[in-house]
């Protein structure tokens, strides 16, 4: 008997050379694939480990990711605002939106590392001309074929589809920071509106009982200069004293709509705002202090410093992913099934069908399209290693700005108070010494004037100290947010 005759069916040459890469392959996939991205170090925090001595720390709570958001904006009205801001901005629904979207492309890239298996089923009929086969005659063949079949996968030994796994991993994390990030800022901005409301609600409502004073004083002066007891100047006088209050409320009228309408479209909806001029007395706090610790906690605490991280991370990746290009990838195509002439026949013994097709490719030559990638990731790496750091230093200054505007507007909110108290007391001389006559009516207006000014003054320190503490919240992270926040 000779040795081909002998010889298993199984054993021929190309079945030998299936077997034998279906090992190597097994082999390099159970060994696990190389990863070509360069090694993640994190990089060191461009700023002091201290805030500058003018931004001294505050008094109050710590912030962190267990403090929620109520515990610093305190006031009722100014909670059901943020939180109806929170279920109805559509900036936030569409931040919101964008993460979902990140995830979906994250699960599109992982599903790269895995074979496409597919079901098919597949009809041929032909006809063949009798000038284009032996017989002379024209035939019509019949073909069916079913079987499962893996469409090109690619065996991932230099970490490439890995890496893009990685990086559509280290987005999508990013994206979900970015939210927060948005998050707090909405909720920053949300509370700066209200207090700038209030604020001029509150200017409003003085500037109107110093509207009706003068008004009065205007009926007056007006009957006092008809029956010849003051003169035409002091007419005039009153009358400009007048014109600059109803100039005031106009002014401040149009800044609370502008203002309203703004704060509306931060919110979502329609909602009703309630009037609350009450907010800027002394023994209201709508906004609590806050401490503001160390600038390496930032790093844990704000979302645009997570959301920068994360995307160094996937730059890191990329890099990975664009070395490997520059090896062999080895894919696998196959299908196994039967295969038959008659459809009848399909399942019968002897029908069975595969196909198995490992392709290797080296690039040789590209252009300088796979150099111009790499180097395209490198310097993209680079930037978000700049703008890792700038985000940090961005974050330091606005704390640092925070715990600045803080302390100093405090002191001017001290000094105003006390410049009010000696402003008063002069309007009330003044009106002491024209009544007496030993005073123009000039200096009373000057004096009437200074104490409306410092009344309106002393409202603006006192909402631009509150929205320092707002923005102190922001800059340290803004805390706890809520449930899937």
């Amino acid at each position: 008997m000779s040795s081909r005759a002998g010889r298993h069916p199984l054993d021929s040459p190309l079945l030998h050379a299936v077997r034998s890469a279906a090992l190597v392959a097994s082999a390099l996939v159970g060994a696990g694939c190389v990863s070509m991205a360069p090694r993640y170090q994190h990089p060191a925090m461009p700023v002091p480990g201290e805030y500058p001595s003018d931004a001294p720390r505050m008094g109050g709570a710590r912030l962190s990711a267990t403090i929620d958001w109520r515990s610093v904006l305190v006031d009722v009205d100014l909670q059901r605002i943020v939180e109806r801001a929170l279920r109805s901005s559509r900036d936030l629904r569409m931040a919101v939106l964008r993460v979902q979207e990140a995830r979906a492309l994250r699960g599109i890239q992982r599903a790269e590392q895995f074979p496409n298996i597919a079901a098919s089923v597949t009809v041929n009929r032909a006809r063949t001309p009798g000038e284009l086969n032996l017989a002379r005659r024209s035939l019509v063949t019949d073909s069916y074929q079913v079987g499962l079949g893996v469409a090109t996968w690619e065996l991932d030994f230099w970490g490439r589809i890995r890496n893009l796994d990685v990086a559509a991993i280290e987005s999508y994390l990013a994206t979900q920071a970015a939210r927060r990030a948005f998050t707090v800022s909405l909720v920053a901005q949300v509370a700066d509106a209200w207090l700038q409301q209030c604020e001029l609600e509150r200017r409003l409502e003085l500037a109107r009982s110093t509207l009706r004073t003068r008004q009065e004083s205007y009926r007056i002066f007006t009957r006092r200069f008809e029956e010849g007891a003051s003169t035409r100047l002091e007419l005039t006088q009153v009358e400009t004293l007048l014109t600059q209050a109803e100039m005031l409320v106009a002014q401040l009228e149009q800044a609370r709509a502008a203002n309203s309408h703004a704060l509306r479209l931060l919110i979502g909806d329609d909602m009703d705002v309630p009037s609350r001029p009450d907010v800027f007395q002394d023994d209201t706090e709508p906004v609590r202090p806050l401490q503001a610790g160390l600038p390496s906690e930032l790093l844990v605490q704000r979302p645009d410093i997570i959301a920068a991280e994360h995307e160094l991370r996937a730059a890191h990746a990329n890099v990975g992913a664009a070395r490997a290009a520059f090896f062999p990838s080895v894919t696998l195509t196959g299908s196994f099934g039967t295969a038959s002439a008659e459809l009848n026949g399909l399942f019968e013994a002897g029908t069975r069908a595969w196909a198995f097709t490992p392709v290797i490719t080296l690039p040789i030559f590209t252009g300088g399209r796979l150099r111009s990638s790499l180097e395209l990731a490198q310097v993209r790496r680079h930037l978000a290693i700049a703008s890792y750091e700038l985000t940090i230093q961005a974050a330091f200054r606005d704390v640092a700005d925070a715990l600045s505007a803080h302390r100093w507007l405090d002191e001017q909110v001290r000094i105003q108070r006390k410049a009010l108290r000696a402003l008063t007391e002069r309007a009330y001389l003044a009106q002491l010494r024209y009544d007496s006559g030993a005073a123009s009516y000039l200096e009373v207006l000057d004096a009437q004037r200074d104490l409306l000014n410092a009344e309106q003054a002393l409202v603006q320190v006192q909402r631009a100290l509150l929205s320092s503490r707002v923005a102190l919240f922001a800059a340290l992270g803004g805390g706890a947010l809520g449930a899937g926040e």
